[in-house]
């Protein structure tokens, strides 16, 4: 039977991290996953690109339950540490906007990079091996492997095989299942930086738009992003969509603002002393897309000249583009969603090491956690600080 000092189950971001930092300190580690190629997330992260962290990562960019658990793990594994880390291994990068890292060519790089780190460990990685069935025993866990290949014992048992989004690329419930099965609290999973959709009596008025993008400021409750949104001919997507689909319930209002930066009513009023002659559409277009300006008038009945709208008629046009309020009837679910949000519960959780509190030698990390970030590289980082910390301890 095969023995190790470490089992990593998820060959992902943070289990690559896990197995690498296991092995440099002289722990016999291996590394499993059901997948034919390690990384497949990473890979394609990023348009391609890998988003692989952010310069501003701090708690305040993660959801949880528990809002303080991820502060230690981001403090002890900090973005600068695996810049510094991208930076040894000569990657070029840049920074595209609101301090989120890309690579400058692919996003195997950084795949590259783990395999490197691990294979300098001597952390062996084995692919296309699922596991069928763990047990406790008096020194560790036993694992049955699928499909008859056997089975392999170890001390420390680390369990990152990520959550239920993006299904095509492999995703499972392995680690919620697990996790009930040694009575490890989950909190309530949900689709998280994914699209949000509309009944079909809203796409019917709103699918002309498909295709349009504007910057804008989308808030629910006391949630506000500012970024892109894109109408689509399922509802609504783009960066700040997606951000806010993390803090978004069924039966939620958005607020929409698509020109958040300008007094609407202003511009218009002023437009209309300058050149009452033109439709209010017309006028609309200098400010909005043409085709998202003209369904605006259309919408409020605005059909006629500057010059012939009331200052009212200006207040009702100014409300639906900086004050549109809209409903959203769900999500596209787990097939688009970029992350899993909720999963293992943190009060069952060491936050400096990812261990189970209850039960020696189980660790949870990464994305199977109840910490789930921001768009723009933040979950790759608390990969890389939960694998990190868990890799010191297991």
């Amino acid at each position: 039977m095969d023995r190790w000092d470490v089992v990593v189950v998820g060959a992902g971001a943070a289990g690559m991290m896990c197995a690498a930092q296991a092995g440099r300190r002289g722990r016999s580690v291996l590394i499993l996953d059901h997948a034919p190629a390690a990384g497949e997330k990473i890979r394609i992260s990023g348009g391609g690109r890998c988003n692989f962290t952010n310069l501003h990562a701090a708690p305040a960019n993660f959801l949880s339950q528990n809002p303080h658990f991820c502060i230690s793990a981001l403090r002890r594994y900090t973005a600068a540490d695996f810049i510094a880390l991208v930076e040894q291994y000569g990657i070029a990068y840049h920074e595209k906007i609101l301090g989120q890292l890309f690579c400058d060519g692919s996003a195997q790089q950084i795949i590259d990079l783990l395999l490197a780190e691990m294979n300098q460990a001597n952390a062996e990685l084995r692919l296309a091996t699922s596991v069928a069935h763990v047990d406790k025993t008096d020194t560790g866990f036993l694992l049955t492997l699928a499909s008859g290949a056997g089975q392999v014992e170890c001390q420390s048992l680390v369990v990152a095989t990520g959550g239920k989004s993006i299904p095509k690329m492999g995703a499972s419930d392995f680690g919620y299942r697990l996790a009930a099965r040694f009575d490890v609290a989950l909190t309530e999973t949900r689709p998280a930086l994914v699209p949000l959709v509309f009944d079909e009596q809203m796409l019917a008025r709103l699918k002309p738009l498909a295709g349009i993008a504007v910057a804008a400021q989308v808030r629910c409750g006391v949630a506000t992003f500012d970024e892109a949104m894109l109408f689509t001919h399922r509802g609504l997507s783009g960066p700040a969509i997606l951000q806010i689909s993390s803090y978004w319930r069924e039966g939620d209002d958005l607020t929409i603002a698509m020109l958040p930066s300008l007094d609407v009513f202003d511009t218009l009023r002023t437009a209309r002393k300058v050149n009452g002659r033109q439709t209010l559409s017309t006028a609309l277009a200098d400010l909005l897309p043409k085709r998202l300006a003209r369904a605006v008038a259309e919408e409020e009945g605005a059909t006629g000249t500057l010059g012939d709208s009331s200052d009212a008629m200006l207040r009702k046009i100014d409300a639906r583009v900086n004050s549109w309020r809209v409903r959203p009837a769900g999500s596209e679910g787990y097939r688009t969603a970029e992350v899993t949000l909720g999963g293992i519960d943190t009060t069952a959780l060491d936050s400096k090491t990812m261990a189970v509190k209850a039960i020696p030698g189980l660790y949870f990390i990464g994305e199977v956690v109840d910490v789930t970030g921001w768009l723009g590289g933040y979950n790759f980082q608390w990969a890389w600080s939960s694998g990190w910390c868990a890799g010191q301890a297991a």
